[in-house]
């Protein structure tokens, strides 16, 4: 038996993956494994108190946990996932700074890569309305909200105010439910400071395709909290659902629309385009995992958790996407992985759970904990109670219970933070003898020069040959990216130069959408290919 430490692999920073690594952290000494974990941000989102941040009441970094300090021992690493060789047991990652792909390979690997906002025919939707799954989300939504009652204080036009006061909130399950909300106390909260806005034009929508919201609650304090949201001001579109949208409307299934500026969708949900890809068994869009959270056909060495996961409880029923689910998921994880190298015994998944609780804004809640109903005031209490308990660091609790204690004496914050996104095609300068890119780099981006010139040289036997020297309006970079390869050749600034920069994802939709585009630079690409030796 190798005396090397075994690696470990964890896909995601949610809860299912912080806290395998976690888990991981506490069974295994580092002399036995070597944890690694891929995400693409470095800290850790606390999900259950992201709908505070629409309105301030939690500050900006208070919802999240840098992974570090979380995992002091796991090696992080912060990328995308591209691809996942379960034959081969390698994980390739995205590009750092550097324009060349990463490979981890693994010995045992932990999937949690959670879910996306999946859009798929539904015209609009990607382009016009707002997903809430992340914290750059709930940012994004919070500069809407308060760009949107900036323009309508000063709007002149009575249909068009009216179309920027309408806030459109898709899904009546618990995400949903927290979003509109936290996002119609806060609306109706600032009014005050705008004197111009007529309170009676300001509403807030929840569209949901079920008899009643929070479908995952009981009954009754469901038709509460229906009924507590419908007093304050929020409306109800039941039976009914988003099906498309434009950048003056939400279009529904019954064929009713709604004319906002702000669209807010927490469904649906479907796993990552990189978990599609693999060649292993799926239910209900998911990847089917044993009692053990091991995956089909690859049992001993893939552990799945989360909501990527298709997983039953004991009674058969599906697990539902829960922050007190996916923790429990982890440690049975990190049992098994420890049992897989020989230590112990594993383990099955048995949790129903123990209750649900969802927030209505306004100091109110429902709640079923161990069969016991409580809503209102009474829940709310309960609800920051276990949430902020359950938070990880005691700095991260402090900070909240602050924030809440702030939020009690003083109104809302209207700041609105500049997150605009720029354009992904950009312009950069590189001095006399700097690369531009090397031999063998990723094809990530096409480039123009606006000024100056380049030279292209390829190695050949340990040589460099001068193939071309590029000047003003020509193109470089376009073969790589148009067959999807490795560069074949370093080019080199010979004087200053000054270049258009074309990502690849942006040069493909302009391929895409205007064929004559695409034409010029697969000629460009034929004319330079390399004689066949």
């Amino acid at each position: 038996m190798s005396s090397a430490p075994k690696r470990i692999v964890v896909l995601g920073g949610g809860f299912g993956g912080v806290y395998a690594a976690s888990f991981l952290e506490k069974m295994l000494r580092p002399e036995e494994a070597a944890i690694w974990l891929v995400n693409r941000e470095n800290y850790f989102v606390y999900q259950p108190m992201l709908a505070e941040v629409i309105s301030g009441s939690i500050g900006l970094t208070d919802v999240v946990s840098p992974i570090r300090r979380l995992c002091p021992r796991t090696q992080l690493v912060m990328r995308e996932v591209e691809e996942i060789d379960l034959q081969n047991r390698v994980v390739a990652v995205s590009p750092g700074f550097r324009p060349r792909r990463l490979e981890l390979p693994y010995d045992y690997l932990v999937i949690s890569l959670g879910g996306i906002t999946d859009f798929h025919g539904m015209p609009g939707m990607v382009e016009h309305t707002l997903p809430f799954r992340t914290l750059a989300d709930a940012i994004i939504l919070r500069n809407r909200v308060i760009h949107a009652l900036e323009e309508a204080d000063v709007e002149t036009d009575p249909e068009f105010r009216r179309k920027l006061l309408t806030f459109v909130v898709g899904g009546g399950g618990f995400s949903g439910v927290e979003v509109v909300a936290e996002l119609n106390d806060f609306v109706r909260g600032v009014a005050r400071h705008y004197p111009r806005l007529p309170r009676e034009e300001i509403r807030t929508v929840l569209v949901h395709s079920g008899e009643r919201i929070l479908p995952e609650m009981d009954e009754g304090l469901a038709l509460f909290a229906q009924t507590l949201l419908s007093k304050r001001g929020v409306e109800m579109r039941l039976k009914d659902r988003l099906v498309a949208a434009t950048s003056e409307k939400a279009l529904l299934k019954s064929g009713g629309e709604i004319p906002a500026k702000t669209i807010v969708s927490t469904v649906p949900s479907a796993i990552a385009p990189v978990l599609k890809r693999l060649d292993c068994t799926k239910e209900n869009g998911r990847l089917l995992v044993d009692e053990h959270l091991e995956l089909r056909g690859y049992e001993g060495q893939v552990w799945v958790l989360g909501d990527c996961a298709f997983i039953r409880t004991a009674s058969g029923k599906p697990v539902p996407p829960t922050a007190q689910h996916a923790t429990r998921e982890a440690h049975i994880v990190a049992t098994n992985i420890r049992a897989a190298m020989g230590a112990g015994q594993r383990a099955a998944f048995r949790f129903e759970g123990l209750g649900k609780l969802g927030a209505l804004g306004h100091n109110s809640a429902v709640a079923e904990i161990l069969g016991v109903r409580v809503h209102g005031f009474p829940a709310w209490l309960l609800w920051r109670t276990i949430y902020l308990m359950k938070m990880p660091g005691l700095n991260r609790k402090v900070r909240v219970a602050a924030d809440w204690f702030n939020a009690l004496l003083f109104p809302p914050d209207l700041v609105q933070l500049s997150v605009h996104r720029a354009s992904g095609i950009a312009e950069q300068h590189f001095a006399p003898g700097e690369v531009v890119f090397n031999q063998g780099d990723l094809g990530d981006c096409v480039y123009v020069i606006r000024k100056g010139e380049c030279e292209v040289l390829r190695e050949k036997e340990g040589a460099q040959q001068l193939l071309a020297v590029l000047a003003d309006g020509d193109y470089f970079g376009e073969m790589a990216v148009l067959s999807d390869t490795s560069r074949n050749a370093t080019v080199r600034a010979r004087s200053a130069v000054d270049v258009l920069l074309i990502p690849k994802a942006d040069f493909n939709k302009l391929k895409t959408t205007v064929p004559a585009f695409g034409e010029v630079f697969r000629a460009l690409a034929k004319s330079r290919a390399p004689e066949p030796e």
